[in-house]
């Protein structure tokens, strides 16, 4: 381990092997960094909370503090933060209330960039990118993949799907289906992040179909469940649209029409 002797460090955190914390970082009691990680300057770090392994947590960011929602009751419910993640400067990640999912979870390869904020109980898959100043609201829901784009708000309670991209500077209020790029405050989709599949090899027959069942949901005048109908009957053995679909259907806030 490499820990600079300005850097306070609780004696009940659990430190990992050769981690590098940087000078000024508080480490609270209850945290716990895995192996290989490399922790900067200034960082905040309170639990519970436990990060990954070879994770780079960059100078002044801020880790595990309370939620900031008014109903928090000084619940124990952590942060948790996989693998191999890029945090970067003066990103906050708040820890949950005991509501829904009780933790604040990001799972694994993650980029989140300067001045991102995730909020209580929100729950991030793996290989997320958010670009800098974006911001969720809590109890988001954020699958494989997504992008999201700088100066971005996402609203509380929203879902965004897997190989999605919301554009920069953008209000989303409501859900963001799978494979769907969208844009603007309140934010419209503007057909499928055709960019996105192709660099992540989806076949030229999947995107073909995808981008059936999009003109089919928000490109025809049919109701969604008989949409949802239409692409079942034509579109057959295809995963990723069966996922688009269901993703629609269980929308409780309804998605970006």
């Amino acid at each position: 381990m490499s820990i600079h002797p300005m850097a306070i460090i609780s004696p009940e955190a659990i430190i990992g092997e050769n981690v590098e914390i940087g000078p000024y970082s508080v480490i609270g009691p209850d945290v716990q960094i895995g192996k290989d990680t490399v922790v900067g300057p200034h960082v905040v770090m309170e639990g519970p909370t436990k990060i990954g392994n070879n994770c780079h947590i960059f100078q002044f960011a801020s880790i595990g503090a309370p939620p900031q929602d008014l109903k928090f009751k000084g619940e124990k419910c952590p942060v948790i933060i996989g693998d191999n993640n890029t945090i970067r400067e003066f990103v906050t990640i708040h820890r949950a209330t005991s509501a829904d999912i009780g933790m604040t979870f990001i799972g694994n390869n993650n980029l989140l960039m300067a001045y991102c904020h995730v909020a209580h109980n929100c729950k991030l898959g793996n290989n997320i990118v958010m670009a800098n100043v974006a911001n969720l609201a809590g109890h988001i829901h954020i699958e494989d993949y997504a992008i999201i784009g700088g100066l971005s708000g996402v609203h509380q309670f929203t879902s965004i799907g897997c190989h999605s991209m919301i554009s920069g500077a953008s209000a989303v209020t409501q859900n963001v289906p799978p494979y769907v790029t969208v844009s603007g405050n309140h934010a419209r989709p503007y057909g499928l992040n055709i960019i996105g599949l192709k660099r992540r090899g989806f076949p030229e027959k999947t995107v073909e179909n995808l981008k059936k069942a999009y003109r089919i949901v928000f490109r025809s005048s049919l109701l969604l469940a008989d949409a949802a109908k239409q692409i079942r009957d034509e579109i057959k053995d295809s995963p990723e649209v069966d996922h688009f679909i269901e993703f629609i259907e269980k929308s409780e806030r309804g998605v970006c029409r």
